[in-house]
């Protein structure tokens, strides 16, 4: 059947196409597999529930008519704001009006969030933006610029809640600047989300087209029910397509995990067991209950525009695998610098099993992509990162785990034992990536910031036992847990990779200053780019000399089995002064010429410019492919498609074919 929906529609209908429904909500309740939903134009303030699950061949489908003119907002509009100063107001709004919980009386909390950064899940938006929570009423008369924003005049629009309880109501005072915000669109998040089943198993639903924005999300940490403005909700087979979406105070799409009543949170709310050992739990857990190749995840996110939500674009743990993240816009993630805490970035995602990121367009974030845990089969291919390393950093800022885990990168790599594949990719901020974990493949990139976390950041950090995490890794293409085993670090391979050293800004020299003088075990450096990191790696030959005439116990102790593993390297052309490997017997070190590479942007559309093509050798490198990239260390896994097949590097980031001697980096031409 088909329905139509019309928030401007007079009267209720019954949904057809000349007496639509009025809300959203009507279709969901009553459509059913192969039923689409025709939404027009309108905006409609609701969190929609789909009560059920399409089938694989026929899918459940809500299309916005226009494109991005159905707007789905977890807010409401709020007026009769009165006037106490020149620029403060002051409202009170039944708390009746909040129908699912009270944004204004929640705070921010859960595992790795940071608690000294108080803040509810509500927010006040003026003309769409949110404005900035402060804690302290008279911060609102006298507000103070935020050392941290991206977007530091507007954090000068301060807003304060509290609870008037003889009346019921929720109180908020705002600092508007000189606006009235009677005569401005100033509303107020009540839903803590947009378009989010409330049971799970509602697979194969589609949601194309649509505007989504402003709602209370909580905090997504890999151990809790992962909140999104939208998301499938622990099902199978969603389409997410050619949407807006922003203003989520947390995480605008939620391909995450499940609720667990006694694994929720458990780190925060129960102390005994850290974070790694209660995140473990939840996997087992999840595998007991059901999580499987055949039931959970295979969803697509395609063609979206994700941006300025506070936490993550897009964050997801065990229900984001055999996945596809492609051609989307995500930029301007945790910009306000308002929550803290260690599952920030453009996308977050645990256990990306066989998830493809591929041509998707990354700026503006605190970082990148991070994948933490089991990026095992993973591949990121044709991707463009840029400007996900915070543009400044405090005068007095110290050493310790919240400043280094702020730095940001464009891809951080966590305790994973791979194989994860990073093909063609333009990587361009100050710090490219993090890679504290093994099993790695970087084939044809471009890479214009420094390498982090080489051999580090992979302990808990206990200051005087030792703290190593052990974390899973599977049957490859399968969900079914093979073993754990902690990071021994390498198994790395770097082929056919241009490596650029760019202007360093001062403060990242004062950060690896202060890091080199703290030992920090998270990080090591932010500034060099190149592989002259693994100097103290070995070859495979070094690595496996260890082993020749070992046939079981009766010989000399050893720590062969807990060294480092070999990495590789060939074909990286370096310039600038960027450093190889010193293994790297064919490493094209071109010191005369000195590149230079620019993002500029105009009219949304970006641009780089460089002198890169006109000094590039062409034709130098071998083509790669799985056979000659090898397995992963500890699943016993190739670097090969979801499908087991494997993969020929003959295609360019722009998709042209590659000869037999390719060029190196992520262009042929």
């Amino acid at each position: 059947m088909v329905f139509y929906v019309d928030a401007n529609t007079i009267k209720e209908g019954d949904g057809s196409r000349n007496n639509p429904f009025r809300r959203i909500q009507q279709a969901a309740d009553i459509a059913q597999a192969g039923d689409t939903v025709y939404v027009m134009p309108g905006i409609y303030r609701e969190n929609v529930n789909p009560a059920n699950a399409g089938k694989e061949d026929a899918r459940i489908t809500y299309i916005s008519v226009e494109p991005l003119a159905a707007v789905i907002k977890g807010s409401e509009r709020v007026k009769n704001w009165k006037q106490l100063e020149d620029h403060v107001w002051k409202i009170s709004v039944p708390n009746g009006m909040f129908t699912e919980r009270n944004p204004f009386t929640t705070l921010i909390s859960g595992d790795w969030y940071m608690a000294n950064c108080i803040a509810h899940t509500g927010d006040v938006y003026l003309n769409g933006k949110s404005m900035y929570e402060v804690t302290d009423l008279q911060k609102v008369y006298q507000p103070e610029m935020s050392k941290g924003s991206w977007d530091p005049d507007f954090s000068l629009f301060t807003w304060y809640t509290c609870q008037d309880e003889a009346a019921d109501m929720t109180v908020i005072y705002a600092n508007f600047r000189g606006m009235d915000p009677n005569q401005e669109e100033v509303e107020i998040s009540c839903r803590q989300a947009c378009f989010y089943p409330k049971e799970e198993g509602r697979n194969f639903i589609t949601f194309s087209g649509f505007k989504v924005t402003q709602a209370a999300t909580q905090w997504a940490p890999p151990t809790a029910l992962q909140e999104g403005m939208i998301g499938p909700h622990w099902s199978m087979g969603w389409i997410i397509e050619d949407c807006d979406i922003s203003e989520s105070k947390c995480s605008g799409i939620s391909l995450g995990k499940y609720y667990q009543p006694e694994n929720d949170n458990k780190w925060l709310h129960k102390k005994y067991k850290d974070g790694t050992q209660t995140e473990r739990d939840c996997i087992c857990q999840a595998l007991r209950e059901g999580w499987s190749k055949y039931r959970i995840g295979h969803h697509i996110v395609r063609h979206c525009n994700i941006h300025d939500c506070g936490q993550t674009g897009i964050v997801g743990h065990l229900g984001g695998v055999f996945s596809l993240i492609e051609d989307n816009h995500i930029h301007h993630i945790n910009n306000k610098q308002n929550l803290a805490g260690a599952e920030i970035g453009g996308i977050k995602m645990h256990a990306a099993i066989d998830v493809i990121y591929r041509r998707n367009h990354i700026h503006h974030c605190t970082r990148g992509i991070w994948l933490d845990w089991q990026a095992q089969g993973t591949r990121l291919t044709q991707n463009f990162f840029h400007h996900n390393t915070l543009p400044y950093l405090r005068e007095d800022a110290q050493p310790g785990l919240e400043l280094f885990q702020a730095l940001g990168e464009d891809v951080f790599i966590e305790v994973s034992h791979g194989p994860t594949l990073l093909d063609n990719n333009i990587f361009l901020s100050a710090r490219a990536l993090k890679l504290a974990a093994q099993g790695v493949a970087c084939v044809h990139n471009l890479i214009g910031g420094s390498i982090a976390a080489i051999g580090t950041g992979t302990d808990n950090g206990a200051p005087n036992k030792p703290s190593p995490r052990y974390t899973p890794y599977h049957v490859p293409h399968q969900t079914e847990l093979a073993g754990f085993m902690t990071i021994l670090h390498g198994d790395d391979r770097f082929y056919n990779n241009i490596f650029v050293q760019q202007d360093v800004k001062p403060a990242l020299r004062m950060v690896e200053k202060l890091m080199s003088s703290d030992g920090n075990m998270w990080d090591d450096g932010c500034v060099t780019v190149g592989l002259d990191r693994l100097n103290e790696f070995p070859t495979f030959e070094e690595w496996d000399r260890q082993f020749e005439g070992y046939c079981g116990m009766g010989v000399p102790e050893s720590d062969k089995y807990y060294d480092y593993l070999p990495v590789w390297a060939a074909g990286n052309i370096y310039f600038n002064g960027a450093k190889p490997w010193k293994n790297e017997s064919d490493a094209l070190l071109m010191e005369q010429e000195h590149i230079e590479i620019a993002v500029t942007e105009q009219d949304g559309t970006c641009t780089i410019k460089t002198n890169l093509w006109d000094h590039l050798p062409k034709g130098t490198c071998k083509r790669m492919n799985t056979e000659s990239l090898g397995m992963a260390f500890e699943p016993e896994q190739y670097f090969e498609n979801p499908d087991g097949t494997a993969i020929i590097f003959d295609v360019d980031y722009d998709g042209r074919v590659r000869g037999e001697n390719t060029t190196a980096g992520p262009w042929e031409v």
